[in-house]
């Protein structure tokens, strides 16, 4: 089967990423990453909000308690409300290393799982410096046994929660592990290493199918169970770069996209790049788990 998305919100962002949605707000989340601000979209009246952030906003999880989300900022993690604007520091991550945080998302159990990757200096080739965490509800941090990695990516959760998808993005392979208190039976799920893109920000719909966003080839893929392509929605910019099942029914899929690293001339062919995409499919999503752990 094959869909095309369409433009929803033209907000050229530089580097839209982390698309969540919100079924208690019936709202869409997402960051643009290198402007460091968080957005939020609500399809009932058309409205758009942005909060600016501290420093870049990489990734972030609806938390159990309204209002409140937890965020993975480019040096560490912290709480954040969005009426009054506190933030709560949690913990530094990986200080002292050329990384930052990057892809992240909540596992059933209501854990934060996420990734950093390598910034490499001017010169510099980008390498495996990052790595894989989960921070629990009790707001302990835990490495997870899955790195080392150059750019974290695909963070996912099958709908038992018994298995995880993760990736790093520079090798074009998508893996899957069996998950839980440990890690285990890590093998290649996808592998687009022979095509000119990566693998970017996933969803997985009620079925267990995987949606991947794939960087630089203009569309996002769903792989069944087995990590058979069996749907491609065809998007109308390079670089989508995360998805997410929202809308009242669950199945409105919403893409966000980039325009970091295209020339002026790529941009002129690309007039769509950084805006936020959508379209209806026969497939339903799962409500997104929220963080369990509390800010107080």
């Amino acid at each position: 089967m094959t869909f095309s998305a369409a433009l929803v919100l033209d907000v050229r962002n530089t580097l839209g990423e982390g698309v969540t949605w919100c079924a208690r707000q019936q709202a869409l989340y997402w960051t643009d990453i290198h402007r460091s601000v968080l957005w939020r979209f609500r399809p009932a009246d058309n409205s758009t909000r942005q909060w600016p952030m501290p420093e870049r906003l990489a990734s972030f999880a609806l938390c159990e308690k309204d209002d409140w989300l937890l965020l993975g900022l480019a040096s560490g993690l912290a709480f954040f409300h969005q009426e009054t604007g506190e933030l709560i520091r949690i913990a530094d991550v990986e200080a002292g290393l050329p990384t930052r945080l990057n892809d992240g998302a909540c596992d059933r159990q209501g854990r934060f799982v996420f990734g950093t990757l390598h910034e490499p200096a001017p010169g510099e080739t980008r390498r495996a410096a990052g790595s894989f965490y989960r921070l629990n509800a009790d707001l302990v941090l835990e490495p997870l046994a899955l790195g080392p990695v150059a750019i974290s990516n695909s963070i996912a959760f099958s709908p038992d929660g018994a298995t995880m998808y993760y990736c790093d993005s520079t090798t074009g392979f998508v893996h899957r592990c069996t998950y839980g208190d440990r890690i285990s039976d890590i093998r290649v799920h996808v592998d687009i290493s022979h095509l000119n893109g990566d693998p970017d920000g996933p969803a997985v719909d009620a079925e267990g199918g995987l949606w991947n966003a794939q960087w630089g080839l203009g569309r996002v893929v769903r792989y069944d169970r087995n990590g058979k392509e069996d749907v491609v929605v065809d998007v109308p910019t390079r670089q989508p770069t995360r998805v997410a099942f929202g809308g009242g029914h669950l199945n409105t899929l919403y893409i966000t996209s980039a325009r970091d690293g295209l020339t002026v001339e790529a941009l002129a062919k690309d007039p769509y790049a950084g805006g936020v995409f959508a379209v209806d499919v026969p497939f339903i999503g799962i409500p997104e788990p929220r963080f369990a752990g509390r800010a107080a």
